[in-house]
């Protein structure tokens, strides 16, 4: 006798977590309800309209990568492959704002990097054995940092491993955790530019990785509620029996499934004694409406930035947006402030002979990641917990990646995967 199929699962949240086990779910033929306290799904990844600007923007930049495996199968599943936009080459432009000097990293196909014996191809000033710092990166231990492993000084530290590291990890090298950048490089960078293509959303994050799923799902038969917040969960021994929706308590039926897919601070309060990793540093996002389109190959241009305010710039048609992760000294800075000084550096990085600063909007992400430093790390828990019919899924639990969209949405595969393995328990 086959085991069955829970009769129906109940999503907490419909950030990409939530989306992505949704996705997997439905298409395996189980229904879901998904909740959200919120009027819209997305989570942190959302756009709306602005009226400074008078155009949709998102929250903030999200750079994905072709390697993202998760990401690639999430897309197609949504029917969404051709909302993403990027160069043809994996090529990663950079412009000093302290010199005005330009490079790109272009790395070359195949795992075997030959790339770096080409003096145009990698950091200036650096020379290709001083990559070698990769290979302590790979065997990082759960308690050692970035700086620990690759140093920090030279040209190589200060022009890839430190812009890399803040992009990615959202924490300075000296306290950000080098066993989340692992992974991120086996699974792209040394699998060579077929897998280290940049990707953005073509249009928004909305129109890319959020609307495409609500539709699918819905017309596939799943249950949204929005604008309406689980604040309690009612638990037996070994099971959840409830959720308190809004003070309107919803049945959890012995052949159902819950996945709690919310933010780590929302999780330890429905759960009692949840271990979750604290939050990170904000990242602050900056919007700039520049006067006339920004024309690139693939739709898109994107220019990291090293020793200015901006770490790195993403051009959408007449849409400039700048990135800067790691932002504490940030979080109390006037936004006046902050679009003059930041203006500079996006002319710079685009080119623009323009100096008038155009109109902008600042957007700070308080909450934008968990911390990922090592002792952070190690308190991630996994998808599974006590009780058996719970399964926690989120860019913070434990991926093995960082709080990436990578991440989330291998989350959510993940607990979906969970609910629909056989077991006895479910077999009974």
């Amino acid at each position: 006798m086959s085991p069955r199929l829970p009769s129906h699962v109940h999503i907490i949240g419909a950030g990409l977590a939530g989306l992505a086990a949704a996705v997997r779910l439905m298409a395996a033929g189980v229904s879901v309800t998904v909740y959200e306290s919120a009027p819209r799904a997305g989570g942190r990844c959302r756009s709306y309209h602005d009226p400074v600007l008078d155009c949709v923007i998102d929250n903030g930049n999200h750079l994905m990568l072709s390697g993202n495996h998760a990401i690639m199968a999430y897309v197609k599943a949504i029917g969404a492959e051709d909302r993403l936009a990027g160069p043809r080459d994996a090529a990663f432009p950079f412009v000093d704002a302290a010199s005005g000097a330009r490079w790109s990293l272009r790395p070359g196909n195949g795992v075997i990097p030959w790339w770096l014996f080409d003096p145009a191809r990698r950091v200036p000033g650096t020379t290709a054995w001083q990559y070698l710092s990769v290979a302590r990166v790979m065997r990082a231990g759960i308690g050692d940092t970035m700086a620990a492993c690759v140093g920090a000084s030279g040209a190589l530290y200060r022009n890839f491993w430190e812009p890399l590291t803040v992009a990615v990890l959202n924490t300075a090298p000296s306290e950000a955790a080098a066993g989340l950048m692992g992974p991120v490089l086996r699974e792209t960078f040394l699998k060579g530019a077929a897998a280290c293509r940049p990707l953005v959303a073509r249009e928004s994050l909305a129109a890319t990785l959020v609307d495409p799923a609500v539709t699918t799902l819905t017309r596939a038969g799943a249950r949204f509620r929005f604008g309406t917040r689980i604040r309690a969960l009612t638990l037996s021994d070994t099971r959840v029996t409830a959720l308190d929706a809004d003070g309107v308590s919803v049945p959890v039926s012995d052949s159902d499934s819950v996945i709690m897919a919310a933010p780590a601070w929302i999780g330890e309060t429905l759960l009692p004694g949840l271990a979750a990793p604290p939050p990170g540093e904000p990242i602050v996002n900056v919007h700039y409406r520049l006067p006339s389109p920004v024309t690139a190959p693939g739709d898109v241009r994107l220019v990291g930035v090293v020793g200015g305010m901006a770490q790195w710039v993403f051009a959408r048609g007449d849409i400039a947006s700048v990135t800067i992760s790691a932002a504490s000294d940030l979080a109390d800075t006037p936004a006046e402030e902050i679009i003059a000084r930041c203006w500079s550096d996006v002319a710079l990085a685009l080119e623009l002979s323009d100096s008038t600063v155009p109109p902008a909007r600042v957007v700070k992400e308080k909450r934008a990641t968990f911390a990922q430093t090592p002792a952070a790390a190690k308190l991630r828990p996994g998808c599974r917990t006590r009780f058996a019919n719970l399964l926690l899924a989120g860019d913070w639990t434990d991926t093995r990646l960082p709080a990436t969209i990578e991440g989330a949405v291998r989350s959510g595969f993940t607990a979906a995967d969970e609910v629909l393995k056989p077991s006895a328990a479910k077999a009974a």
